[in-house]
């Protein structure tokens, strides 16, 4: 059965599914629709009468996949899943992958045992395509084949990929761009540093969303990804992220790391289609969020 079909006509969703698979009975085509089997243009959709427009991607994901938004242990949250790949959202505190003083209760674990039904004999296993710190909260990508990693990790400077952070004090302007070069030597600790052959270049984009006197609720864009940037920026210039003790942070009103990874643009690395995925600020990093907006954002 082919699993992926472009629409040339535009028209409703069950429709197209019957005439696309004249060959399956509709009731298992309604029971793809019902178990968010059918993905549009790369997203799940459920409702039979949704409009198809010429050049959506139709396709059919094989397998069973739990549904988007299901928790797993540990508070990770799957977003998206299909043969290729899963975004999850990442709770604070989790590691990514294992160091050398956690080698079980890490992102990349738990998405293994998951994938394998927690049997430990199983062979299934996630790629880790990047990184969010421990502390950090948010989206991450995991591919599920060598293949679909080394295309996402080739093409990881394309992607767009945005954060939130509560900060202290004010920054200088309502927008702008950070940028400097960081020393990364020291695991434990990034530093700004003068360019040289020890340090790498660094950017990142910002827009002040809300702001008091004693906190700013900032969007951040990077243009780089460097170990820890978004937390030394912000405080190089005087506005450490809340919680952040590491950066001189001198309040923690949430009892964590005030920075979460929002959002996530990039094309599939197997179907081409492209992928968005939002996650807003959690509700305690938010209950902390300036309700005072600087005028003009």
């Amino acid at each position: 059965m082919t699993n992926r079909v472009t629409v040339s006509v535009p028209g409703e969703l069950l429709l197209f599914l019957f005439s696309a698979w004249p060959e399956t009975k509709k009731t298992k085509i309604r029971n793809w629709l019902k178990h968010q089997a059918v993905l549009v243009n790369g997203e799940p959709v459920t409702k039979f009468n949704h409009a198809l427009q010429t050049g959506d991607v139709i396709g059919i994901r094989p397998g069973r996949f739990v549904a988007p938004r299901t928790s797993l242990s540990a508070g990770i949250k799957i977003w998206f899943e299909d043969e290729h790949l899963i975004v999850i959202d990442k709770p604070p505190d989790l590691l990514s992958i294992a160091s050398n003083s956690e080698d079980e209760k890490t992102a990349y674990f738990l998405l293994t045992d998951y994938l394998r039904g927690n049997r430990p004999e199983g062979r299934e296993r996630v790629w880790i395509v990047h990184r969010l710190d421990k502390e950090t909260s948010g989206l991450m990508v995991f591919a599920k084949t060598p293949e679909a990693k080394e295309i996402l990790q080739g093409s990881w400077d394309e992607v767009e990929k945005r954060y939130e952070a509560i900060v202290e004090g004010r920054l200088r302007s309502s927008d702008g761009v950070m940028e400097c070069d960081l020393d990364e030597s020291n695991r434990f600790k990034v530093r700004v540093a003068k360019a040289s052959a020890l340090t790498r270049h660094a950017v990142t984009h910002y827009k002040v969303l809300a702001e008091s006197a004693r906190r700013s609720h900032v969007r951040l864009r990077l243009e780089t990804g460097r170990r820890h940037q978004i937390r030394v920026q912000l405080a190089a210039e005087g506005c450490p992220i809340i919680g952040d003790k590491k950066y001189d942070a001198a309040s923690d009103p949430a009892g964590r790391l005030g920075l979460h990874a929002t959002f996530l643009r990039f094309t599939h690395p197997v179907t081409g289609v492209e992928m968005k995925f939002s996650s807003p600020l959690p509700k305690d990093l938010a209950a902390h969020a300036p309700p005072k907006s600087r005028a003009g954002v």
